[in-house]
């Protein structure tokens, strides 16, 4: 086939979704989970994290200063530039390493790419984004995978190491917690509006700098924090609202969001009543509405709330009395949000609140 091409090639045309957009729903993975044999949790002591509380990354202890942390993560086009799109995707994997207080080490590629439908020289690019990312990580690309796909998908399969008593789970959160987090969102609505060619310039950019930008200062603010920190996950395809769940159902306890003081992508908002909704985001409402109060917001904020975001922050639940100081980590190290969204509490499993100051 041709390597070269006359006009610039729209990568989110070959897309069925935006990037973590395109994951399968949290109800979709209850019902495959819920259908195989053999993978529930594991007897072996070693595993320190694994699937039982559907944490970012599973941790497994090979010596007794050393763990080593496993994830992976991949998916379609989330923009058209394709350098741009190898570094959020490689930039999304790596945070789940971060989300468990560890430090990326090697990384493999994950390709499913159409031999015969997409010029190679996009391909390179894409590698080229995303092996840039890994090594402003600190890491190394080992090598990789790849598939002969009708559809491209790009991402990476990560290990990284962490002391095993430093392991950071999304399981511990305490009643009476702040809730940090550390990236605006809005995310899936902008990828959304750039499958629509309905996006600005300036957002679309903007939402790049955003998926771009390591966890890697968010997890060092943490590590300053020590104990006082009690429980991390990152932001990604099942929405803040999703996450948090998450981290409520893990934990054994609520939560509450303040809806005025998540940070939000300027010009979002305007999109969303735009009706720039992905699907995926409709997937994480449905799924999680049954256990949110929503306490009369309206339906597009709900939408937000639920928005499917790739490459968010972290979302960080801190004791109380530490609130400020994680905050002042987190400006120290220019993280690009630092905001108490909301608070742990001692409600059902799983319950959520919505709150307006």
């Amino acid at each position: 086939m041709s390597t070269t091409t006359d006009e610039p090639v729209r990568l989110t045309r070959f897309s069925h979704g935006a990037g973590c957009a395109c994951k399968l729903s949290p109800a979709d993975l209850r019902t495959v989970l819920g259908l195989v044999q053999g993978l529930g949790p594991s007897n072996d002591p070693d595993l320190l994290v694994g699937l039982d509380t559907s944490d970012d990354a599973a941790v497994y202890r090979v010596r007794d200063d050393l763990a080593i942390v496993v994830t992976t993560d991949f998916f379609t086009p989330i923009v058209d530039d394709p350098y741009d799109w190898g570094r959020i995707a490689a930039t999304n994997a790596l945070s789940d390493v971060y989300a468990m207080g560890g430090t990326p080490l090697l990384a493999l590629n994950l390709v499913g790419w159409p031999r015969e439908g997409l010029p190679f020289e996009l391909l390179a690019r894409v590698l080229d984004g995303g092996g840039d990312v890994v090594r402003a990580a600190g890491a190394i690309v080992g090598g990789g995978h790849s598939i002969d796909d009708p559809e491209p998908k790009y991402g990476l399969a990560v290990v990284g190491t962490v002391h095993p008593d430093e392991v950071r789970t999304n399981a511990s959160a305490r009643p009476g917690d702040a809730l940090v987090l550390t990236k605006p969102i809005g995310l899936g609505v902008i990828s959304t509006a750039l499958k629509r060619d309905a996006a600005p310039s300036g957002l679309v950019d903007e939402a790049v700098r955003v998926m771009t930008t390591l966890n890697a200062s968010a997890r060092d603010a943490v590590a300053a924090l020590g104990d006082a920190v009690h429980a991390v996950t990152d932001v990604t395809g099942f929405g803040l609202l999703g996450h948090l769940r998450e981290v409520a159902n893990a934990s054994g306890v609520g939560a509450e969001i303040d809806v005025l003081q998540v940070p939000v992508i300027d010009g979002v908002r305007e999109l969303l009543a735009a009706g720039m909704v992905a699907g995926g985001t409709r997937r994480n409402h449905a799924f999680v509405a049954p256990d949110v109060d929503w306490n009369g917001l309206s339906e597009l904020e709900q939408l937000l709330l639920a928005d499917a975001q790739t490459s968010g922050g972290l979302l960080i639940s801190v004791a109380p009395e530490a609130a400020g100081a994680l905050v002042d980590a987190l400006g120290q190290r220019d993280t690009l949000a630092r905001a108490v969204v909301g608070r742990v509490t001692d409600a059902a499993p799983a319950l959520l609140r919505v709150v307006t100051g």
